[in-house]
């Protein structure tokens, strides 16, 4: 085979090829770190559609439904995060770097996990803040 051919470490072709190699790994590191970023920003749009939903249909009826629905698409982001998350960690554990700086792992699970929380702490507030203002608390 190829490559139990003996190689000549002098030759340019070798260097050359090992070099775009590596440049294609950078390459792939560098689309999953806007991968990344593109799946954070289809969470954040969730979360927007969410709040819009039920700021424009508010006064639906039956009230819950507005809720329900923003919801949905709230508990969508949290989906998309953590999914991004997974699949960004498990395909940085197999790249390695030789010209770019990798992001970093506890960065990468930071921004999922703070988004998530975030949009969980939303659908509690969406829920509790609505049956107050229904009930005439606030």
């Amino acid at each position: 085979m190829a490559q139990d051919d003996p190689q000549d470490k002098d030759d340019p072709s070798t260097e050359w090829a090992e070099n775009r190699t590596d440049w294609a790994e950078d390459r792939t590191i560098m689309a999953l770190e806007r991968t990344f970023a593109g799946w954070m920003r289809t969470s954040f749009a969730a979360i927007a559609i969410g709040i819009g939903f039920n700021a424009l249909f508010g006064e639906f009826e039956p009230p819950w439904l507005a809720r329900a629905i923003a919801t949905g698409f709230i508990a969508l982001s949290i989906v998309f995060a953590i999914g991004a998350e997974r699949r960004a960690t498990r395909a940085l554990e197999r790249l390695s770097s030789h010209s770019v700086d990798t992001p970093k792992l506890p960065h990468i699970k930071l921004i999922a996990y703070a988004i998530s929380f975030g949009a969980g702490l939303l659908i509690a507030a969406l829920w509790v803040l609505d049956e107050a203002t229904a009930s005439g608390i606030g």
